[in-house]
C-alpha cells in the first residue's frame, strides 16, 4: 500500500493526476478540500478560496498543523488500499506526514497564464475571479513561517516528486507512469 499526497499550485493539474490515479490505477481518493468544505457548511459560512484558508488555518492553529491531514491518513491507513490524498498545503502538514509509514509526497506546476486558463475553464466557485485575483490569490498562499499556514513553495520543494504540466493530458499520464513503475504499480 502506498499513500500519495499531493500539492500544487492553482490550476496546475492536480484533480488529473487525482483522476488517472483512481480511474487508472484504482487509488481510493480522499480530499482536504471536501473535509474543509464539510466545516464550511457546518460553520454556515459561504463555500469559496476565502473560507477555506480560513477554516484550515483555524483548524491548524486549535489542533495542530497537521490535524486535518492527520485525521485523512488514519482513514487511508485503515483501508489498506492505494491512496491519493489531496492536498498539501502547509509545512507543518509535510513535516508531520515525512516520518509516517507509506508517505510520498507528488507535486504539480505549470506556467501561470496556461493554469488561469485551464482555472477559467473549470469554473468552480473557487475559480470565479480575474487574473490578478488569480496570482494575489496564489502569492497569498505561496510563503508563510507559520507552519500552520499555506506555504505551497516550501511544500513543492519538499516534494519526492515534481510534475511539469504544460502540454497535454496524455503527456502528464506520461510522467504518471513513469513515476509510478518506481512503485511497480
Amino acid at each position: 500500500m502506498i499513500i500519495v499526497w499531493i500539492t500544487w499550485t492553482l490550476g496546475a493539474g492536480k484533480g488529473t493526476i487525482v483522476d488517472y490515479l483512481v480511474q487508472k490505477k484504482w487509488f481510493q481518493h480522499f480530499s482536504v478540500r471536501a473535509f474543509l468544505i464539510q466545516e464550511i457548511e457546518k460553520r454556515g459560512m459561504p463555500v469559496n478560496r476565502d473560507s477555506m484558508v480560513i477554516v484550515a488555518n483555524d483548524l491548524r492553529s486549535k489542533y495542530g498543523s497537521s490535524h486535518i491531514v492527520e485525521q485523512l491518513y488514519e482513514q487511508a491507513k485503515i483501508s489498506q488500499k492505494n491512496t491519493i490524498i489531496e492536498s498539501i498545503r502547509a509545512l507543518g502538514e509535510v513535516e508531520a506526514l515525512k516520518g509516517k509509514e507509506n508517505f510520498h509526497l507528488f507535486a504539480i506546476d505549470a506556467d501561470p497564464k496556461i493554469r488561469y486558463e485551464r482555472a477559467v475553464l473549470r469554473w468552480s466557485e473557487t475559480d470565479k475571479v480575474s487574473y490578478d485575483e488569480f496570482i494575489n490569490n496564489e502569492e497569498r498562499e505561496m510563503n508563510n513561517t507559520d507552519p500552520s499556514k499555506q506555504n505551497i513553495a516550501k511544500c513543492m520543494q519538499l516534494a519526492d516528486y515534481l510534475f511539469i504540466n504544460n502540454w497535454t493530458i496524455e503527456e502528464l499520464n506520461t510522467q504518471i507512469e513513469e513515476k509510478l513503475k518506481q512503485f511497480n504499480i
